[in-house]
């Protein structure tokens, strides 16, 4: 997961001045949501290919015992910490305001 490590994304949901977003991108508000829109739907499906991958393996430990699939704490705190990350809108939004994107 490479795309948490340059930035600092807040985990809850901070408001953002749209014209802070504007002088950034060089673009209009409505650009500039498309643009980040695209930008954090790429970001989600790495987001979920790469959970699939690391859940796919339990699957092919554990196929033949279901008993301790429920039971899996490795499987757990991987649950744990997806639901934890920030939204992949959070991610787009601060790639911009850090400047490690240009729109």
């Amino acid at each position: 997961m490479n795309f948490l490590k340059d930035v600092n994304v807040p985990i809850n949901t901070e408001t953002i001045d749209c014209v802070q977003l504007e002088k950034k991108s060089g673009k209009n508000i409505y650009e500039t949501i498309c643009i980040l829109e695209k930008i954090s739907q790429k970001i989600n499906n790495q987001i979920k290919e790469d959970l699939y991958n690391k859940l796919e393996e339990f699957n092919f430990i554990n196929k033949n015992n279901l008993e301790e699939i429920f039971e899996n704490k490795e499987q757990i705190e991987l649950s744990r910490f997806y639901e934890k990350l920030p939204k992949a809108t959070s991610i787009s939004i601060q790639y911009l305001l850090s400047e490690k994107i240009k729109i």
